[in-house]
């Protein structure tokens, strides 16, 4: 059985193989594995899940980083989500036996936080709007992409799962700098981050706060690269 694993950043497909791939296309990582890098955003996350059901993908997984809506969770803290909660409210369930297989292998080797994963189609940047969706959903982390997936998933009544790990935590204000170099199809672009960068240098300690807040949550989805045979081998 195939399984697909969509994910939104170059950084985080690097968490699970070394080769190359263009955005918007995909590529078979083992006979049962294939991963497609989508982009970011939802209409992105959508299409790359469609994509990999025409290679045959029988279950999806959406792989990547998170924001934390909840205080009490910290860089690099691994959520596996027990439900999805979009912006319309409309709630989602993770298919709960594959969940439940996956926890019980996961708990051997790292430490597991399980709750809500809340849906924003834009960048949540500050403490503030982190904390009123918090309130709002119950949710206890954010991303742009799970939510698309797995309504794909639900489409073709396929197995789904969200293994996220925690990039910034609630209380961190993004640095301007990534909202500034942002672009219509919400990559940032290097020319646009450094320009920022040259007129507001004050944003530099911002910035490498978050980037080894970064490196913490690609250290976890290594650690859970290292036991992926186990989590797709779930019938």
């Amino acid at each position: 059985m195939i399984t697909g694993f969509v994910v939104a950043l170059p950084e985080e497909l690097s968490t699970l193989t070394a080769k190359k791939i263009a955005k918007g296309c995909c590529l078979f990582i083992a006979d049962n594995k294939v991963v497609a890098y989508s982009g970011t955003g939802p209409e992105n996350a959508r299409l790359a899940a469609e994509l990999l059901i025409t290679q045959g993908a029988e279950k999806l997984i959406s792989w990547g980083c998170a924001a934390a809506l909840d205080t009490m969770l910290q860089p690099g803290n691994l959520v596996l989500a027990t439900q999805l909660i979009d912006e319309n409210q409309a709630l989602l369930a993770t298919d709960s036996q594959w969940l439940k297989s996956t926890q019980q292998k996961l708990q051997q080797h790292l430490t597991i936080q399980s709750g809500g994963l809340a849906e924003s189609k834009t960048l949540v940047a500050s403490c503030n709007e982190k904390s009123h969706l918090h309130e709002k959903t119950g949710a206890i982390a954010v991303d742009m992409e799970s939510i698309a997936v797995a309504k794909v998933a639900m489409h073709y009544q396929l197995p789904f799962l969200a293994i996220r790990a925690i990039a910034d935590p609630a209380s961190m204000n993004l640095p301007k700098a990534i909202s500034a170099a942002l672009n219509k199809q919400g990559d940032i672009e290097l020319s646009k981050l450094l320009f920022f960068i040259l007129r507001h240098p004050t944003e530099i300690p911002g910035l490498i706060k978050l980037g080894l807040h970064f490196q913490a949550a690609k250290n976890t989805l290594k650690q859970v690269a290292k036991h992926l045979e186990d989590i797709v081998s779930f019938t």
